[in-house]
């Protein structure tokens, strides 16, 4: 069978891995960038913090119009593609706690690894967002922006 993705790593007691040959049924477009202080997946907090430090969300230029009317909001969901993380993995022992499917965990090593923040918007600048509340490494593709909770009074 054909794997799109390479295996990272070996596997924990108790993980398993498959090996699959289905074609991708949807295309994805990415719209930016996100910006943190974290190089690796180890330095990434397990959860975002919204007192955390200020990140930038960089839309690229196609897409910044429809920033139009976000700093009515203060809080947004980002929705980002976790482009380093195998795909493979169908039961995992995160931090070796005991072995649990993929789907019960909020691991990015996921068929689809689409990771998803809730963030509290700082400001808007041009095309950057500025956000506290991450939890994904510096150059994560960004997928798509939603506005969270109610707009600003």
């Amino acid at each position: 069978m054909n794997n799109p993705e390479p295996s990272r790593g070996k596997l924990r007691e108790g993980e398993a891995a498959v090996a699959h040959d289905v074609a991708p049924h949807a295309a994805i477009y990415f719209i930016g960038r996100i910006a943190t202080p974290w190089k690796t997946r180890e330095e990434c907090p397990r959860q975002g913090d919204l007192a955390g430090p200020l990140c930038r969300v960089e839309i690229d230029a196609p897409w910044r119009e429809a920033l139009a009317g976000m700093e009515r909001h203060s809080h947004l969901q980002l929705l980002y593609w976790l482009h380093l993380s195998r795909r493979d993995l169908v039961l995992q022992n995160p931090r070796n706690e005991g072995t649990r499917g993929t789907f019960a965990l909020r691991s990015p090593l996921r068929p689809n690894p689409i990771g998803s923040s809730i963030v509290a918007l700082e400001r808007v600048e041009g095309g950057t967002l500025y956000v506290r509340g991450l939890d994904c490494i510096d150059g994560t593709p960004l997928i798509d922006v939603k506005p969270e909770l109610c707009p600003k009074a």
